[in-house]
């Protein structure tokens, strides 16, 4: 068994779970405002990793 994929496994699984009980707890408002938080996180680590990709090319 590889422990280095498991614990990546259950730290993913976290994050999922934590995140859908943040949503389904949250006022109108607050999703709302989770949820255009989380957009600009992805699109910030989407560019992260484009830079970093054209970094090594």
């Amino acid at each position: 068994m590889n422990m280095k994929a498991i614990m990546k496994g259950m730290g993913a699984g976290a994050a999922v779970g934590l995140a859908y009980y943040a949503l389904s707890s949250a006022s109108p408002m607050k999703k709302h405002s989770i949820k255009r938080d989380a957009t600009k996180t992805m699109r910030a680590a989407e560019n992260l990793i484009q830079d970093i990709t054209s970094v090594f090319s």
